[in-house]
């Protein structure tokens, strides 16, 4: 008996195919090669078609049955992980109204801006865990403001995860975890927010039913199982937004235990028990895939825009013609602290660790005479980290402990200055493992589905590959880079 699961990314599609027995996972793939196109028809305007999305995962799981030995008609759950905070709007015969408003697309900035001071700081923080801020609730409320007609005509609205499943079973709905992204959901009273759509004038109704993450969410069609080639019998048992999912897949489900990431941009997704905010709003509180009315687990998520991208684009203007190995292993011949170079990677848009400031991407104390290429190699990855250790300690005050950060081994974590640096400087110890978010979501599908009897169950089979303690013969120097850099983004905010 398999499982199946697709992540929806803004750059490309994954699957992957889990044998529930076994633990193992027999097929594996992402299309398309080349990033997904990203339109932006205003500045600051980002969109994608939600059909293209579908017609990829289509495309990709034919790809994967064809070229493997696998039965499709074994294949009996299914789960979605999704880029979170995108807006898909449809009709009542399930027609997509316009393209998808997705992550990062920042019209709506001023609406949530707004909606906060309106509302009141105090009262969004308290009910919300957030500012409305550039998130989905505010993006439908630009839609009624701007595409009036367009919006009369919607029956539903949905998450991008929403909508695949939407298209695999015909039925719509979201989930609590999902309407907390959203800033949809109020977590005094557990429930959709009145105030927040009597204030945005949404009628609940456009609002779909909820199920939980970890339920029979439908069943497939017949129509799409006979095209797809699985089991007319399969069901969408699981989905979450892509940070929860990925938290979910390193089996970060308690409070204290936290994962991260360190592609593109960079995130640290901790998990605590009991409603709590920052009161400037600099890391975002959602309801965790397992949160409960009666048990709340609440992910408090740190981003750092300027992360992958930094080290992809030291690459490319100081580093032509290397390979991130050879920038790795030429950034360990220089020692910590970079001799002096601060990098601030802030160079990615406003961060909201930063209270929603701009304040680019800085390269300081260079000296023409004593510093090489190496040098700006370094600083630049202890950059990276340095942001990550500033959010923590905001994650910290919030009565976040952390001693361990799971993490896939990929990305910026393949790099051993990087790794080394976050564990010393944080002194918490980095466990690497193999897994990506359509793994972790063909898991969640088998736990909603109950082949799995417990968490503990479906994880059996997941084993740590690296575990890279805090070095203390380095605390001192690593903390003194640290403060260093801390001064120098101080002269900025």
């Amino acid at each position: 008996m398999y499982s199946l699961g697709f992540d929806i990314g803004s750059s490309s599609i994954k699957v992957s195919i889990l044998d529930v027995e076994s633990g193992k996972i027999l097929a594996s793939d992402f299309y398309p090669k080349e990033e997904m196109a990203i339109n932006s028809p205003h500045p600051g305007f980002a969109e994608q078609d939600p059909e293209l999305w579908w017609s990829y995962s289509k495309r990709l799981l034919k790809k994967l049955l064809s070229e493997s030995s696998i039965n499709g008609s074994e294949i009996k759950s299914i789960g979605i992980s999704y880029q979170m905070h995108g807006l898909v709007l449809v009709d009542k015969n399930q027609k997509v109204l316009r393209p998808s408003i997705i992550w990062c697309d920042s019209r709506a900035v001023e609406i949530g801006n707004a909606a906060f001071e309106n509302l009141g700081e105090e009262y969004c923080l308290n009910h919300f865990l957030n500012s409305p801020g550039n998130f989905t609730a505010s993006k439908l409320r630009w839609v009624k403001e701007h595409e009036p007609e367009l919006f009369d005509k919607i029956d539903k609205i949905m998450l991008p995860g929403d909508f695949l499943a939407m298209k695999l079973t015909g039925e719509i709905s979201t989930t609590v975890s999902g309407l907390s992204e959203g800033i949809f959901w109020d977590f005094t009273t557990n429930a959709i927010s009145e105030k927040l759509l009597n204030y945005y004038d949404i009628p609940e109704s456009k609002i779909p039913q909820v199920n939980s993450t970890f339920s029979n969410q439908g069943k497939i069609l017949s129509s799409v199982a006979e095209e797809l080639g699985i089991s007319s019998h399969a069901i969408v048992s699981y989905r979450a937004g892509d940070q929860p999912n990925n938290a979910f897949s390193l089996n970060v489900l308690n409070a204290g235990e936290v994962a991260a990431t360190a592609g593109t941009s960079g995130v640290v997704y901790g998990v605590i028990d009991k409603n709590n905010f920052d009161n400037y709003s600099r890391v975002n509180q959602f309801a965790h895939v397992n949160y409960l009315n009666d048990s709340i687990k609440l992910g408090v998520l740190l981003c750092i825009n300027g992360t992958g991208i930094l080290n992809s684009w030291i690459r490319k203007n100081f580093a032509s013609g290397l390979s991130y190995s050879e920038m790795n292993e030429s950034a360990k011949t220089i020692q910590i602290g970079s001799n002096g170079v601060v990098v601030l990677p802030f160079g990615n848009g406003a961060e909201r660790v930063l209270k929603n400031k701009n304040i680019g991407s800085h390269i300081l104390n260079l000296d023409f005479n004593h510093h090489s290429k190496a040098h700006v190699l370094r600083a630049a990855q202890e950059g990276i980290v340095f942001s990550f250790k500033y959010g923590i300690d905001i994650m910290k005050e919030m009565g976040l402990n952390i001693n361990v950060i799971r993490a896939g081994k990929g990305n910026m974590f393949l790099s051993p200055i990087f790794r080394e640096t976050l564990a010393n400087i944080t002194g918490a110890s980095i466990e690497l493992y193999e897994t990506d978010g359509s793994i972790g979501a063909a898991r969640g599908a088998a736990v909603g589905a109950g082949f799995y009897r417990s968490f503990e169950e479906a994880f059996t089979s997941l084993k740590k590959i690296e575990v890279i303690d805090p070095d203390p013969l380095t605390f001192v120097q690593t903390s003194e880079a640290y403060n260093k850099w801390l001064n120098a983004l101080k002269s900025f905010l």
